[in-house]
């Protein structure tokens, strides 16, 4: 089994292509416009992070007009945003207005959609974004109503817009060929082309391309993605019993995935009240080389008490992390420590555990701890480091 991080530049083109064949049939439920070349642009009135209400008249100075839908969570905008940031430093204002719009809702996103970043696509999560990457430009909230996106046509993000000086459709599309951050994977910057053209008062090289990336999260998924998430509440959880030369194994790693290991116990208060914490970042980032792997140092008798929390918390694995678990040849990733000496587990795991659990480790595949957590973890921090080291972009 293959995941998102692992699968080849040519894989991740023709499964976007893909996608976005399949969201043509969106059309129709959504009631999504096909803006035309030619088309005027639509008005709209949404707010921004800095909390002013835009419009259409707001954008007017240039002689250009671009709209750019993005996300905070989609990887591909992630990738371009540098390139979109490079782009707008080197073009006078007055030749092109620019305005980002978010066309996503919460509520259409699954969890596990998440797993390219510590953001949802939320107002608020959105400023944070903002703040982050950098943007100086308007980021407008299309996603209660998302209207502004179906009078569009927007399928994806990134998808772009770019309107002349009568302000009508010019180019819709991509920004660029590319899916990643390295800009010498660029080979045709097809925005960048149609605003030359239009300035030199050429045609546009290329005016309709198709847009690569993460498919508009439409408000109206939310019913299939809470039975979703109900059916994975459900999932059986495998207990198995671990001891010091299995730790020192699992901790050895040597498989292509990043481990978050978390020992606790079901005495423990703050273990307890962590746990929900790291059930959704292991459904965060189910598709990515990632594994939550626990280790509970609870009595060798109490299997069942350890295996019914688990269950309670949702704690199962769902098919592709079953397949990472059999592809590194085991069965589970909870265990039931059953090798004597909190001491000697201390030592296996990490030298620099000082005692006590909760505790909580994030390993690479060569076995080197990259973040230790004594106590309670910081949600933020640690998708923050999860992030750091698995990626917020697709690679090459």
């Amino acid at each position: 089994m293959k995941t998102l991080r692992n699968l080849t530049g040519k894989v991740l083109f023709t499964v976007a292509l893909l996608t976005v064949v399949g969201l043509l049939a969106v059309r129709a439920q959504e009631k999504i416009t096909d803006l035309q070349i030619g088309d005027a642009a639509p008005d709209f009135e949404l707010l921004g992070i800095d909390g002013k209400t835009y419009s259409l008249a707001d954008f007017a100075d240039g002689k250009l007009l671009m709209v750019f839908f993005t996300s905070n969570h989609c990887p591909t905008s992630h990738g371009v945003e540098e390139r979109l940031l490079a782009f707008l430093d080197e073009t006078d204002k007055k030749d092109l207005s620019f305005v980002a719009i978010n066309p996503n809702h919460p509520d259409g996103l699954s969890i596990d959609e998440l797993s390219f970043g510590i953001y949802n696509d939320g107002y608020e999560d959105m400023i944070r974004y903002a703040a982050d990457r950098g943007f100086t430009f308007p980021y407008l909230y299309d996603g209660e109503t998302q209207d502004v996106a179906r009078a569009y046509g927007c399928l994806a993000t990134p998808h772009v817009f770019i309107f002349d000086e009568q302000r009508k459709l010019r180019y819709k599309g991509r920004f660029d060929d590319s899916m990643y951050a390295d800009v010498s994977t660029v080979k045709s910057p097809d925005a960048r082309n149609a605003v030359q053209a239009l300035l030199t008062g050429e045609e546009v090289p290329v005016a309709v391309t198709q847009p690569m990336g993460c498919s508009t999260k439409w408000r109206s998924k939310k019913a299939g993605i809470l039975e979703r998430m109900a059916q994975w509440d459900k999932t059986p959880v495998d207990v198995a019993p671990i001891d010091t030369d299995q730790v020192a194994a699992v901790r050895a790693n040597g498989s292509n995935n990043f481990r978050l290991i978390n020992v606790w116990a079901t005495w423990c208060v703050p273990c307890v009240e962590e746990f929900p914490i790291l059930v959704s970042a292991a459904r965060r980032f189910d598709w990515r080389n990632f594994d939550f792997i626990t280790i509970s140092v609870d009595h060798k008798d109490q299997k069942d008490a350890v295996k019914a929390f688990l269950e309670g918390q949702g704690a199962g694995l769902s098919d592709p992390g079953r397949g990472r678990v059999l592809e590194d040849g085991r069965t589970t990733n909870s265990y039931l420590f059953t090798g004597g000496n909190a001491d000697e587990l201390m030592k296996t795991l990490d030298d620099q555990w000082q005692g006590g659990v909760p505790y909580t480790v994030l390993v690479n595949p060569q076995g080197e701890v990259v973040w230790r957590n004594h106590g309670v973890v910081e949600e933020e921090e640690m998708l923050r480091q999860i992030v750091n080291v698995i990626g917020a972009h697709y690679v090459p």
